[in-house]
């Protein structure tokens, strides 16, 4: 008896959503098939990296990871410029660390003018991420919209609690939201809905499920990201049919294993290859439940994911 393949009958496509302008524009989503499944269909999209950078100096962030930007930390456009000079960098997500109200709570003006700074100076595609306190993100992403119209930023983390007014600023100067909620399929769907009503088309919104580091909770947001997959490819919720963020690296970094040295911790090796292994490990763990869009910090972590999705995809990443 002949061999036959077994197959799952695709009925959905996750949108496609095309993030910065002109002939640098890079595309996330348009997937036909379950993550990683070359052999099925269509990937057209691959998995992307974005390189993370604090534009309030990477403060908090181990020496292991600081290290490769030590010289830039304190200027957002320079450490963007080498992301992407020195490593090649297709896509760079600034964390507005400085806005945090319980940390240095710099304005929001001037935040927004760092973030307009780093978009000038960079063709790659820009994502400007919050703190996640949502007062302050408003006022913050709201003028950054204004202030880098169409460009077609992704800004966030857009919730429930803010998502009109920063919405509405999306529509209004041409970006996409990036969509947050608590790892939970239902309130996923929720805010794509609430995002759809006011008028933010499905090709303007990238999903962040939330997401933790390995061993802490990542397996709550696997199974999270595997149902989204499920309902948008198979089920035909078309609501749920939004390319996938993930914002890994500093849930990864602020770890003890990641943060501790071989003192406090010598049973687990040199700290530096182990924040490395931790963080590429999560990446290709995510890349498989489904992920369109890592943020990562330590360049050769990212050299491994590119390395091994591009070995998984048959050449396509």
């Amino acid at each position: 008896m002949a061999f036959e393949e077994p197959r799952i009958s695709y009925t959905g496509k996750i949108s496609k959503v095309d993030l910065g302008r002109g002939d640098r524009a890079v595309g996330v989503g348009g997937a036909e098939v379950y993550p990683l499944h070359v052999f099925e269909g269509k990937i057209p999209s691959p998995p992307r990296i974005a390189f993370e950078v604090s534009d309030a100096g990477g403060k908090d962030w181990p020496s292991a990871v600081i290290e490769p930007y030590r010289e830039v930390r304190d200027n957002p456009v320079a450490w963007a410029r080498k992301a992407i000079d020195a490593y090649g960098a297709e896509m760079i997500a600034l964390h507005l660390d400085s806005t945090d109200p319980n940390g240095l709570d710099r304005p929001a003006e001037e935040a927004a003018r760092t973030a307009e700074a780093v978009c000038v100076a960079i063709s790659v595609p820009l994502i400007v991420l919050g703190t996640g306190n949502e007062e302050k993100d408003t006022e913050t992403l709201r003028r950054v919209c204004e202030l880098c119209q169409g460009a077609n930023l992704a800004v966030g983390p857009v919730k429930e609690g803010n998502y009109k007014k920063i919405g509405a600023a999306a529509i209004a100067y041409g970006h996409t939201v990036v969509a947050s909620t608590p790892i939970d399929v239902n309130l996923a769907k929720q805010l794509n809905i609430l995002l759809e009503n006011l008028g933010v088309p499905a090709g303007k919104i990238v999903m962040d499920p939330t997401t933790g580091g390995l061993g802490y909770g990542i397996e709550y947001t696997y199974s999270v990201m595997e149902r989204d997959r499920m309902a948008g490819l198979v089920q035909q919720d078309t609501k749920l049919q939004i390319p996938i963020i993930c914002d890994m690296a500093r849930e990864v970094w602020k770890t003890k294993e990641a943060q501790s040295s071989a003192e406090e911790m010598p049973e687990l090796g040199e700290p530096r290859m182990r924040g490395i292994a931790m963080e590429t490990t999560t990446a290709i763990l995510l890349l498989a439940a489904g992920a369109d869009i890592l943020v990562m910090r330590h360049p050769e972590a990212v050299k491994i994911v590119r390395e091994i999705s591009a070995g998984l995809l048959g050449g396509q990443a």
